[in-house]
């Protein structure tokens, strides 16, 4: 089926994780483009700030106080869009939560934890968005990560969880497929992006973890979380290391479980002492209304690769440019040494 999706100024887009980092940064970048929102968060008090906000600039913006890993809460989400908006046109499960320390380390009540909010906050809300889509058309885009493809040691309950979520949005999309329906379903990849993920995530280890270089912004996810609303993809990598791990992972793995084992520990390790275990977003919100939580150096404030992969027409054309330059300059080169003999 040709799927069709609207313009972002005709759509109405409900989005998770929407008081801090990628979702925060996605939000404003929709309302500028006049998209109607409903902001899903825990933190009532910063989801209101949010929207505020946005509707005293102009935008059309509601939001509901929902906790992903709660199916109901989800539901309610889905029934409040329909009845101020009529419907939905775009699904964003966007919000997650980290945990860093050693598998035998982590208790499994917080894995269980982390996954109810990963995962399953993830099939909530693909399945109760997929309900309504299927009859309206629209698009569902599941974000996952890098570790999607190759996990992290020091991450391993993060890592399955996103495992988890590539293996069901792809099996999601085959099957929507086959029947016909008008759903457009996208995993989205991003490498490490400079978000509140650290200052959120529950901590194990004896100093405070930092993401591995390279680091980009988080307005670089937003912006291909974005198109793809608007251009049905099957999934993207955000950043070239996202990219970069995937494929590795696929044609290297051996390689890289030696590469990581020897680099990543140090690449992850701080020179902080680590803080209060207790402080983190695990089981209840904390800091928000953050789009960044800095990370030591600045992040990349672009990728050249996700740009190319947002950008097809252009790139095609710039391809194609340098190409006939290439071309032209060689032939001037052959009919100089030509006539020099």
């Amino acid at each position: 089926m040709n799927i069709q999706l609207k313009k972002l100024s005709e759509q109405v887009i409900v989005m998770t994780g929407a008081t801090s980092g990628i979702g925060l940064s996605t939000a404003r970048k929709a309302a500028r483009q006049r998209a109607k929102l409903v902001l899903v968060a825990r933190n009532e008090d910063a989801l209101r700030v949010v929207s505020d906000d946005l509707n005293l600039q102009g935008a059309e913006c509601m939001y509901v106080v929902a906790d992903v890993a709660n199916e109901s809460d989800l539901r309610r989400v889905a029934d409040a869009a329909i009845a101020r908006f009529g419907g939905f046109d775009t699904w964003f499960n966007i919000a997650g939560v980290g945990i860093f320390g050693k598998n035998e380390e982590v208790s499994i009540e917080d894995m269980r934890r982390l996954f109810d909010v990963n995962f399953w906050g993830v099939v909530h809300g693909s399945l109760i968005a997929v309900q309504h889509l299927k009859q309206r058309g629209g698009a569902l885009i599941n974000v996952g990560s890098d570790v999607s493809d190759r996990a992290l040691p020091l991450m391993g309950a993060y890592s399955a969880s996103k495992h988890a979520v590539k293996g069901f949005t792809d099996s999601l999309r085959m099957e929507l497929e086959e029947e016909g329906a008008p759903v457009s379903v996208t995993l989205i990849k991003p490498a490490a992006i400079d978000t509140m993920f650290v200052a959120h995530a529950k901590n194990y280890l004896e100093y405070e973890p930092k993401l591995p270089p390279p680091v980009y912004a988080p307005h670089v996810v937003a912006d291909a979380l974005l198109y793809v609303a608007q251009n049905p993809v099957r999934d993207m990598y955000v950043g070239s290391r996202a990219k970069m791990m995937g494929a590795g992972a696929h044609y290297m793995p051996r390689v890289m479980d030696k590469g990581m084992e020897r680099f990543i520990y140090r690449l992850m390790k701080s020179d902080q002492p680590a803080g209060d275990r207790d402080n983190n977003s695990l089981y209840t919100h904390k800091t928000d209304l953050l789009e960044r939580g800095g990370v030591g150096v600045p992040p990349r404030e672009t990728s050249y690769y996700t740009s190319a992969m947002t950008h097809p027409r252009t790139t095609r054309a710039v391809v194609l440019g340098t190409g006939l330059a290439l071309a032209a300059v060689w032939q001037m080169r052959r009919r100089q040494q030509r006539s020099a003999y």
